[in-house]
């Protein structure tokens, strides 16, 4: 009787050792389901578009992303078009006609290839995507959180904890730089008037270098990012239009209103600091949140009303005679 017991505690303990799953993200797939019996495989790295649940068992992404996530997406959609118009302008001066042409094709780009990446995401031909959700920033970086069970050998368990947020970036990246191959060098051969043959391309070679930057932004930052850019999109909205501003010595509301360049830039920081703005608030509460969008003309304001009393030249002379 003893023996039997002795082998059945040694059973039991082969089990719990089995059952036992290392590591944050190691999960055991399931092989088959037999009515309310899963049979399950050896503990590892999770197939593409499954996360481990509560019980270390590899389970299907069946969720949507949340209003958060999109708002995500939508930032890393919006940094490739931003930098193309960036450079578009940098680039064609005041030499240019064909710059608005131009910005329309960068517009139409990006927007061809965040529908193409939504249509081949799962599942394919729809634009919606089904996702996991994120529970916290380790979940972007799963690499990190291999168990070495013996401290020898290392159990590789990295896989998409947050499909498909990590991926479908490098997916709409791959697509932007290829349409951007196939159509803007035609665009520009077309309407090179008032451009040299060196300054033609210039916009496509800025392209050249700032997507190899944002892919490995997205590889190694994705995370932080994620969690970030509501934040980033406020400050850097906020340091582009003083120093837009600053560059084209706007200072008044007259100022503005002699170009229409100055008002279109304008109304484009005011949309990206009301984009911010609602990321924070992720408008969980409308009657809280909406109110806060009132607060998006203010910073423009406020340079409008102090930019004459801050003039150098005025401070200069100011100085000039206090001495």
């Amino acid at each position: 009787g003893r023996s039997h017991g002795n082998a059945g505690c040694a059973l039991l303990a082969a089990v719990d050792i089995q059952t036992a799953c290392l590591g944050l993200y190691c999960g055991r797939t399931v092989l088959s389901v037999n009515g309310s019996v899963e049979t399950y495989g050896d503990c590892g790295v999770c197939p593409r578009g499954q996360r481990t649940d509560d019980n270390k068992i590899c389970r299907e992404c069946m969720g949507s992303p949340d209003r958060y996530d999109w708002l995500y997406l939508g930032f890393m959609a919006m940094l490739p078009l931003v930098l193309h118009w960036f450079f578009i302008e940098w680039y064609s001066g005041k030499k240019s006609s064909g710059a608005l042409l131009q910005h329309a094709t960068a517009l139409f780009e990006c927007g061809i290839a965040a529908i193409v990446t939504l249509l081949v995401n799962d599942p394919v031909s729809s634009l919606h995507i089904r996702s996991c959700k994120v529970k916290k920033l380790s979940d972007w970086y799963t690499m990190l959180y291999n168990p070495s069970p013996d401290y020898v050998t290392t159990v590789h368990c990295t896989h998409e904890a947050v499909y498909p947020l990590y991926t479908i970036v490098f997916i709409y990246y791959a697509f932007c730089l290829v349409l951007m191959m196939l159509l803007r060098p035609l665009l520009l051969k077309k309407i090179s008037c008032g451009l040299g043959k060196s300054d033609r391309f210039k916009s496509i070679y800025a392209a050249l270098y700032f997507f190899p930057i944002l892919t490995v932004l997205q590889a190694v930052g994705g995370g932080l990012l994620y969690y970030a850019f509501p934040y980033i999109i406020l400050v850097l909205s906020l340091v582009t239009l003083a120093v837009y501003m600053s560059a084209s010595e706007v200072e008044s509301f007259k100022d503005l209103l002699v170009r229409k360049k100055r008002l279109v830039v304008l109304c484009s920081h005011w949309l990206l600091h009301a984009y911010g703005i609602v990321s924070i608030s992720k408008l969980d509460k409308l009657e809280q949140d909406l109110p806060l969008l009132a607060l998006v003309p203010a910073p423009a304001l406020f340079y409008l009303l102090t930019a004459k009393y801050t003039e150098p030249s005025r401070i200069l002379s100011e100085g000039g005679n206090g001495h």
